[in-house]
């Protein structure tokens, strides 16, 4: 670490900046240094200041719902500002108490010491990628509750749909032809099919800005290409891209199934060993993905109809790894099970290996510096 960098830890609301410092090893102090307004010209000045006669800066602060103008900002004027991970500060079991002010020392004296891990910070236009894949998630949540209370509406009145698939078009018209006693419950069921109707609408209008902005981004090459995996739609592919960002970053696919919280969890000791279900941790938007496309390999393998346009669109190198990946993940879900494994362990066991072939078509379409393979 260079001696004449002062690391700057930097705790931060919707309004305010708690500001800390810790001097260079050996025996430099760590201290509060004080509070400023969450504005960029509070915080060049406190830069300037802190800068002082030319020493060099290293500024962090948690990942948090305050986003990264803080990070860009700091990294436009030339300082090193990673954005931490909070669930990897490192704590003490025993320590109760957490304030602001805590938190800014701590930040200052772990980023000294090296303890703090950065996580991968989007550009504008990846995080407005995200946001948009995100608020469609948001919206089929949103469309998910109001059938449900149209649903319950209707099972305490005991009228059963006496199909089986629900929300298709024979469904609908069944809902459009009942009769309700009461004046009160009628006005109450249309005024859930109106909200039914405005939430479709709504995931639509969200699917479509989807479609019209694929073109326009960095990573619509890619998308492309994993569209001709067995279980991944536009959607699927899109939520998968917004949520991971830059493949590249992960030097193997373990890595990439670590990150995700695909692979056990362990507790081992001596000469114990314990492996319990996945961690879980990292982006639980692409995991859920991940897992739900899972499913699909249950099936022989083949290519649908509506799959080959897809197929066909992807670069020739991508068709053999969506093939190869279709072949093994297929066979490897009817041997599991046939080992009395519950399709749902299988489901996630399957998920965990289709990460490795996802891996595998991004460094099929670009190379590690970013320079285009396959077109």
């Amino acid at each position: 670490m260079n001696q004449d960098t002062l690391h700057v830890g930097l705790d931060t609301d919707k309004r305010h900046i708690d500001v800390a410092v810790a001097e260079p090893l050996p025996g430099g102090e760590v201290r509060y240094w004080g509070k400023l307004a969450n504005e960029a010209s509070a915080l060049d000045r406190v830069l300037k200041r802190l800068r002082g006669s030319g020493r060099r800066l290293s500024v962090c602060y948690e990942a948090g719902p305050c986003g990264y103008g803080l990070y860009r900002y700091p990294t436009r004027k030339g300082f090193a500002c990673p954005v931490v991970a909070p669930s990897l500060i490192p704590k003490k079991p025993g320590d109760r108490v957490k304030t602001n002010r805590r938190d800014a020392v701590g930040l200052a004296k772990n980023l000294r010491a090296g303890e703090l891990t950065a996580v991968w910070v989007p550009d504008t236009r990846h995080e407005a990628m995200r946001d948009l894949s995100r608020a469609r998630e948001t919206a089929v949540d949103d469309l998910k509750s109001k059938r449900q209370q149209i649903s319950s509406l209707l099972l305490r009145l005991g009228l059963h749909y006496p199909g089986e698939k629900t929300w298709g078009k024979s469904h609908r018209n069944w809902l459009a032809s009942l009769k309700l006693d009461q004046r009160e419950q009628r006005i109450v069921l249309e005024e859930l099919f109106g909200a039914e109707r405005q939430a479709q609408e709504r995931v639509d209008r969200l699917v479509s800005a989807i479609i019209d902005a694929v073109p326009e981004w960095s990573l619509a090459k890619i998308v492309t290409a994993l569209m001709a995996v067995r279980g991944i739609d536009l959607v699927a592919a899109v939520t998968i891209m917004a949520e991971l960002g830059d493949l590249s970053r992960f030097a193997s696919p373990r890595e990439l199934m670590a990150f995700l919280g695909l692979v056990p969890s362990e507790s081992s000791t001596g000469d114990s060993v314990k492996r319990g279900g996945i961690t879980k941790a990292g982006n639980r938007r692409a995991r859920r993905i991940l897992v739900e496309s899972a499913w699909s390999y249950r099936y022989p393998p083949r290519i649908s109809r509506d799959k080959l346009a897809k197929v066909a669109a992807a670069p020739e190198p991508v068709r053999a790894i969506a093939w190869k990946a279709q072949t093994r993940l297929s066979s490897r879900f009817r041997a599991l099970i046939k080992r009395g494994k519950r399709p749902t362990i299988v489901a996630t066991a399957i998920a965990r290996e289709l990460c490795g072939f996802i891996w595998a078509i991004q460094r099929a379409v670009t190379a590690p510096g970013g320079r285009q393979l396959v077109s």
